[in-house]
């Protein structure tokens, strides 16, 4: 593994920078692209922090709900400031074809659910209440619920096996996903028809780097924060559904398959049928105390440490 001395990577050209920061407050719906976000010990602020589940309290997700990628949220632009805190006139805005506008007021619901499940989790919830129930059992047309992570009462830890002492909401797996705009438009020379990056779904865009070299990263300085690489992303159905039309197609999937499989990449390991694209992250200071945690578009990425080849990243 090779290593950079931290003080000569502070003085040294940056490896990247970010290009843009997604957050997605309700997850598996559209995202919203923001100049800086907060840190927090989950990941960045708002983000999956609400869930749409069905009569058992499961979670919907575009895997078998692809009309969520139709789904727009929005939240006030100061909610993305450090320190900012909700007033009774705050609201999360959600809007999608052929519905009126919902607004779920920020100031945390009294109702809690219980038997809310998400991938291996369970555990209670906070009710958004009826008029968002019916809001989004209108829009699936199946009954559904909107819940909101509780902080408050519950935990949910990422695999100790990556990770030790991080948790999430209702995120896949880690508290941050980073991919990069040289990965994409190295994938898009094979594709007949480009795709954009919200197939990918990620919190931090970066650019300036050669493609897939964030395969590679094992800790990376933003900013002054360090963020740690612990695994490769695998990618589900997601990526094949086309965000603007929620239609499933066989790309990008398929041309992934013939060059960011497990197969390829990682030819000597355990063979899973898997394809990678992203670098799942956590960031050691999110889970401190002090100064102000804002990462912001622009902020350069310096690479600290980092593997020889996909190969031997964890996956």
């Amino acid at each position: 593994m090779e290593k950079t001395d931290a003080s000569s990577a502070a003085a040294a050209v940056a490896d990247a920078k970010i290009s843009s920061i997604f957050i997605y407050p309700v997850k598996s719906c559209r995202g919203i692209s923001v100049p800086h976000a907060p840190l927090t010990p989950t990941g960045f602020r708002w983000d999956r922090q609400w869930l749409v589940v069905n009569q058992r309290g499961r979670a919907y997700t575009q895997r078998v709900e692809p009309k969520l990628a139709l789904v727009e949220v929005n939240l006030p632009a100061e909610a993305f400031s450090e320190g900012w805190e909700p007033t009774k006139t705050s609201y999360l805005e959600i809007k999608a074809p052929g519905m009126d506008l919902l607004k779920i007021s920020l100031c945390k619901p009294p109702k809690v659910s219980d038997g809310v499940s998400v991938w291996e989790w369970s555990g209670s919830a906070l009710d958004e209440g009826d008029e968002a129930s019916k809001w989004f059992t209108n829009y699936l047309g199946k009954p559904s619920r909107m819940v909101r992570f509780n902080a408050a009462s519950e935990t949910r830890p990422v695999d100790p096996v990556y990770a030790q002492g991080y948790s999430i909401m209702f995120s896949d797996m880690f508290p941050f996903m980073l991919a990069s705009q040289g990965s994409l438009d190295e994938l898009n020379k094979l594709l007949k028809e480009p795709v954009p990056m919200n197939r990918f779904r990620p919190n931090i865009l970066v650019d300036g780097c050669e493609p897939f070299s964030e395969d590679l990263w094992t800790e990376i300085k933003i900013s002054q924060f360090s963020f740690q690489g612990v695994r490769l992303c695998s990618r589900c159905k997601v990526p094949t559904i086309n965000q603007e039309t929620a239609i499933a197609g066989p790309e990008p999937n398929e041309t992934l398959m013939k060059y960011r499989s497990d197969k390829v990449l990682r030819p000597d390991k355990k063979q899973q049928g898997k394809i990678y694209f992203g670098q799942n992250m956590v960031c050691k200071e999110s889970l401190t105390e002090g100064k102000a945690k804002l990462v912001k578009v622009g902020d350069p990425i310096f690479v600290l440490q980092k593997v020889s080849t996909a190969a031997e990243a964890v996956a």
